[in-house]
C-alpha cells in the first residue's frame, strides 16, 4: 500500500478537528485528509484545510470549479498560498438546488489550468467519475485533465473490483487514489444508483460486514498494483469503521 487518504466532512471546525486528532493518534495507516466542499455547511473546504493542516500537513481540500469566475478568483488563490495548502482536488461541482448561490461556467479543465498557472508549486488532483458517461468518454476526459496539468486523480467510490481493474489499467503510472465508501442501507444504495449511476455487483449486500470485507480486498489490490486509496466513510461511525478496517 502506498498512501491512504481519509475524507472528513467539515460540518463545523470543532468536529473536524476532533476527528483529525483522533485519526492522527489512532490510525497510522492514514497519510492525509481530504475535505469536500459542501454548500450546506458554513465552513468551506479550504478554510477547514487551513485549520486541519496543523494536525495533518497533507490535507487536500476540494475546489468546486463552478463557484469561481475564472478571471476573478484571486481570493481563493491568495487563501491557498497564504495557508500553504500544497494540494487540492478540482471538481466541476453541482449547482445549488435552490440556486441561492451564484455559479459560473468554469469547467474543471479551466480551473486546473488556472491554479497550475497561478501557483506553480500546487499539486492539483482531478476527479474521475467512472459512472458519469461511457468508459471511453471518461478515458478521454482523463486525458484532457492530464493535458490541462492535473498531477493525479481521485476516483468516485468503486463497489466492484472488476471495474477498478479496468480503470487502473488506464490510470497506470499516475498518482491515483481509488475511492471506496461503505454503503450500509438500501436507501443509500438506491441513492448511489439513481443519483450517481453507480454499479453494484450481484453479491453486494448493504451491510458493514460486506463493506469491510470488500474494502480489505481493495486495500490488497491497491498494494499489489501501486495505487493509493481514498476512504469516504459517509454517515457512519468513523471510529468503528476505521477499527474494523485496520484491525
Amino acid at each position: 500500500m502506498n498512501k491512504i487518504l481519509l475524507e472528513l466532512v467539515p460540518r463545523d471546525l470543532e468536529t473536524i478537528l476532533n476527528e483529525a486528532n483522533y485519526v492522527k493518534d489512532n490510525c497510522s495507516q492514514i497519510s492525509g485528509i481530504n475535505i469536500p466542499d459542501l454548500l450546506r455547511f458554513e465552513t468551506r473546504s479550504w478554510n477547514a484545510a487551513a485549520k486541519v493542516k496543523s494536525i495533518f500537513p497533507n490535507v487536500i481540500p476540494h475546489i468546486r470549479a463552478i463557484d469561481f469566475d475564472i478571471d476573478n478568483c484571486d481570493q481563493i488563490i491568495q487563501s491557498l498560498s497564504e495557508n500553504q495548502i500544497s494540494s487540492v482536488v478540482v471538481i466541476k461541482g453541482d449547482p445549488p438546488t435552490d440556486m441561492s448561490k451564484k455559479v459560473y461556467p468554469t469547467t474543471s479543465i479551466k480551473m486546473i489550468k488556472k491554479l497550475k498557472k497561478e501557483i506553480s508549486s500546487l499539486k492539483v488532483y482531478a476527479a474521475v467519475d467512472q459512472y458519469r458517461v461511457g468508459i471511453k468518454d471518461e478515458f478521454d476526459y482523463i486525458e484532457m485533465k492530464k493535458d490541462a496539468g492535473a498531477d493525479g486523480f481521485l476516483t468516485q467510490p468503486f463497489f466492484d473490483l472488476r471495474l477498478i481493474d479496468i480503470f487502473s489499467e488506464k490510470l497506470k503510472g499516475m498518482d491515483v487514489y481509488i475511492g471506496i465508501s461503505p454503503v450500509i442501507t438500501d436507501k443509500s444504495q438506491s441513492y448511489w444508483e439513481s443519483r450517481n449511476r453507480a454499479y453494484f455487483p450481484k453479491d453486494f449486500k448493504p451491510t458493514m460486514d460486506w463493506n469491510i470485507g470488500y474494502a480489505k480486498k481493495v486495500i490488497q489490490y491497491c498494494s499489489q498494483n501501486e495505487l493509493n486509496l481514498y476512504l469516504m466513510p459517509i454517515r457512519i461511525n468513523l471510529e468503528g469503521y476505521l477499527k474494523d478496517l485496520f484491525e
